[in-house]
């Protein structure tokens, strides 16, 4: 009975800046491996981003490297991805991820995630 709530997704220009957030369970967040997941029209579903309990271990695709920051207040219960220099191609559906299962670093792969939020739709124009 793990509920995430996404939010933040928006349409935006090229080159511009969002931030997306997720906020969980207060009683158990604390306690979730959290990640960023990415699904375009007709594309599959990609990893974006991720990180341990603790936010200290952080992970990210290469194509959004330098550009996408995650992060995670423990305190609100609340992963954050920043993303700055938007591209057309980043446009899609983000999805936010959770694990009660992964405890090395963070992970990659969706089957490894057991907990899914119902997604925010990210469009970046021309």
């Amino acid at each position: 009975q793990v509920q995430l709530v996404e939010s933040g997704g928006n349409l935006v220009q090229a080159g511009g800046s969002l931030r997306l957030s997720c906020t969980g369970p207060g009683d158990s967040f604390y306690r979730l491996a959290m990640g960023w997941f990415r699904q375009a029209p007709g594309k599959e579903r990609e990893f974006v981003a991720g990180t341990t309990w603790s936010g200290g271990n952080v992970d990210y695709a290469d194509s959004v490297k330098g550009r996408f920051t995650i992060s995670r207040d423990n305190a609100r219960n609340t992963v954050y991805l920043q993303m700055s220099t938007l591209k057309p191609e980043d446009t899609a559906v983000y999805f936010c991820a959770a694990s009660r299962l992964i405890h090395g670093p963070p992970s990659r792969y969706d089957h490894e995630y057991d907990y899914w939020g119902q997604g925010t739709q990210v469009t970046v124009s021309s």
